[in-house]
């Protein structure tokens, strides 16, 4: 018998009628075939066509890029795997859009020492008698070290801004970095000195693109508060931000019971990552989710303590919803984290994420099996479960998934052990 070579392959895109093909469908062939079957429903065959692109040049290589986007993500990591071994300024530019997070400096706890890179920029602290003569992959930070010049009267942030606005160069600096920012010299301890200032700014350093508020170190965790204030305010006043990350001390807990960090519903076009590092509270949790975030792909919060956490996994649940095109989900420091992963299974926030992170916990067997039976977690690129209570098991279980997995230094398995960032 001979084959029908007018006969549809399994993989061919159909055109018409909803009969079986060919009585009342075209066959289509060549790009438009695979443009076709990328943007169809059937992964099998959007797969198949990632293999296939490469034969159209050109075309086939925009469709390879554009399959990053794709709502499979079977048919994304088919995509990334060739594009890797791709040599090509656009296939470069494209992975690094891919995971723009992925050069982010990462801690599990509060670091020894200041931040060397933010933003995948390195950091570089702002000094007022030279001139700024570079702002490429620069990010400039603007700190006080307390243990040497809180009680003297010295240089305070807000003062070390005013100086870097005189740069001809202001309106090209692109991220800016804030430890602690006051000395004994301010009245108000709170950022509001330095948010003022920035808002008073935000027309010369028009080209800011991501800001850092509170790099401190571990040895200065205890020594004085980071009191914040309504960080919307910031929103409104730079529209063009894409990476704004905040780390909030355990002083601030003893301090009026507050960070003092807050959220007011704001609409923020372009804003990627948010990153909240130390305790907040549900409150703020539930003001970010009430923020219009379209842009955002990359959420990182360190949770502590907050007793309401029931309230934080209604939140989860409804991510999905609220941040649809999240990409890396960071739910850290958290002392609920076996009931945070029943809510995560119990939502479809794993479809569209690339990296889930719940590290710095006390994920326990319970947890870890929910996540074990979950088909959705087959999805990710990547699950991080460091330093929690896993045992050796467990971990091996982890290890047999088809994705890369980071699971160092655990705890002692213990209903009860919580670890924390500061420890």
């Amino acid at each position: 018998m001979t084959n029908n070579q007018n006969q549809p392959g399994e993989f061919d895109a159909v055109l018409g009628g909803e009969a079986p093909p060919p009585v009342q469908g075209v066959v289509l062939g060549g790009i438009e075939g695979v443009k076709r079957r990328l943007s169809s429903s059937n992964i099998e065959a959007g797969i198949a066509s990632v293999s296939e692109a490469l034969n159209y040049g050109d075309a086939g290589l925009y469709l390879l890029i554009e399959a990053l986007k794709n709502k499979s993500r079977k048919v994304q990591r088919a995509a990334l795997k060739i594009l890797k071994d791709i040599e090509d300024p656009q296939v470069e530019l494209a992975l690094k859009n891919y995971k723009f997070w992925k050069s982010f400096e990462k801690v599990y706890s509060i670091p020894c020492g200041y931040s060397t890179t933010f933003a995948n920029r390195k950091v570089i602290e702002f000094d007022p008698t030279t001139k700024i003569n570079d702002t490429v992959d620069i990010a400039y930070a603007l700190r006080i070290i307390p243990k040497e010049d809180y009680w003297k009267p010295s240089m305070n942030s807000v003062d070390k801004l005013q100086i870097l606005l005189q740069s001809p160069l202001a309106n090209q600096i692109e991220a800016l970095v804030f430890g602690f920012w006051y000395t004994s010299s301010l009245e108000d301890y709170t950022f509001l000195p330095v948010m003022d200032a920035l808002l008073d700014a935000n027309e010369k350093l028009s080209n800011i693109k991501a800001l850092f508020i509170g790099d401190v170190n571990n040895s200065e965790w205890y020594y004085l508060p980071l009191l914040y204030s309504n960080f919307s305010y910031i929103l409104l006043a730079y529209p063009q931000l894409e990476i704004f990350k905040i780390r909030c001390n355990i002083s601030s807990r003893y301090y009026k019971n507050s960070t003092g960090i807050q959220f007011s519903p704001v609409r923020h076009e372009t804003l990627k990552a948010i990153i909240i590092e130390g305790e907040i509270s549900y409150d703020v949790i539930d003001e970010i989710c009430q923020l219009e975030l379209p842009a955002l792909e990359y959420l990182e919060l360190w949770f502590g303590t907050d007793g309401r956490y029931s309230y934080v996994l209604e939140s989860i649940r409804n991510f999905s919803h609220i941040f649809p095109n999240l990409k890396y989900l960071g739910l850290r420091n958290c002392v609920f984290s076996d009931d945070m992963a029943f809510a995560i299974v119990d939502s479809p926030i794993l479809e569209n994420l690339l990296e889930l992170d719940i590290s710095v916990g006390n994920l326990g067997c319970k947890g870890a099996e929910c996540l074990l039976n979950c088909p959705s977690i087959r999805q990710l690129d990547t699950l991080d479960i460091t330093k929690n209570c896993l045992n050796n098991e467990i971990i091996q279980k982890f290890n047999g998934l088809d994705i890369k997995i980071i699971a160092e230094g655990q705890n002692s398995p213990s209903p009860y052990r919580y670890y924390s960032a500061d420890e």
